[in-house]
């Protein structure tokens, strides 16, 4: 069965994309057939796997607007196992031209029935807000990862973002559940720090990934060279921290075969496909 997972915080700029693409990444170089839908109408998952967002012929806004077959929008990256659907400025107008539209939030659900069971995860990067779009995520998906920042106003809004959810599971999605809550851009040599991880652990236990993000040179870079962390340095702390997060996950997951590999021919040959790329 096709895990689907929702990347979400109303807030911006808080690593929701670095998240999704980093992740995604990760899997797929493990050998997991992974999908990263970008619902972001800025793009930047897209351009972030090296994909040019202006040339794209066919985005996530013709699958829920026009029904386009998702089939003819995945486009292969760099990466073997990692497919994208991705996104462009074409996106910004969608919640208004499907106010109207019959079973609107149900849009991305029905988009995805089509894809092939053959993938293992697709996670949905979603916008910085609580739109049309990201109801479409909601509704489409089983779980939710959110990313929080390390700083003073880390808990602001996520109250809300909790009451979307509830509101979501009891009138859209029953199954919805909280994935994880994973810390990010996280500056240890300041107490705010870890003040801020300890706050929310309180308000979530064990959702909470032990795996921190932290604020990181290279995590900040990669994107402006088209690559996801473990092809523009895979030895950063950044890719270190995602790799750990992304064993965290897998482990979580109820299916034996969602497993991180182990044999050493296996991790030979995801370093292989790597240094290939």
């Amino acid at each position: 069965m096709t895990k689907i997972v929702a990347i979400c915080n109303q807030k911006g700029g808080v690593g929701k994309t670095s998240t999704a693409v980093s992740l995604s990444s990760c899997l797929a170089l493990e050998g997991h057939k992974t999908l990263l839908i970008d619902l972001d109408p800025q793009g930047n998952a897209t351009s972030g796997l090296g994909i040019d967002k202006k040339s794209v012929e066919k985005s996530i806004y013709h699958a829920l607007l026009e029904n386009t077959p998702v089939a003819e929008i995945i486009l292969n990256t760099a990466i073997e196992n990692l497919q994208l659907i991705p996104a462009n400025e074409h996106l910004s107008g969608l919640e208004v031209e499907l106010v109207s539209e019959m079973g609107r939030e149900g849009k991305m659900k029905k988009s995805l029935s089509q894809v092939s069971q053959d993938i293992e995860f697709i996670f949905i990067d979603c916008p910085p807000s609580f739109g049309l779009l990201t109801i479409n995520a909601l509704t489409a998906c089983q779980s939710v990862i959110i990313p929080i920042q390390c700083e003073y106003y880390a808990l602001e809004g996520l109250g809300q973002l909790m009451k979307t959810i509830s509101l979501v599971k009891d009138n859209l999605n029953t199954g919805l559940e909280i994935e994880g809550i994973l810390m990010t851009m996280a500056d240890f040599r300041t107490n705010l720090t870890t003040e801020v991880i300890n706050e929310v652990k309180k308000h979530f236990g064990d959702k909470v990934y032990q795996a921190v993000i932290p604020r990181n040179i290279k995590l900040g870079e990669a994107p402006g060279f088209g690559k996801p962390i473990f092809l523009y340095d895979k030895e950063s702390e950044g890719a270190k921290k995602y790799k750990e997060m992304a064993k965290e996950f897998l482990n979580h997951q109820p299916n034996d075969s969602f497993t991180m590999q182990t044999k050493d021919q296996q991790t030979k040959d995801a370093q292989t496909k790597v240094e290939q790329v």
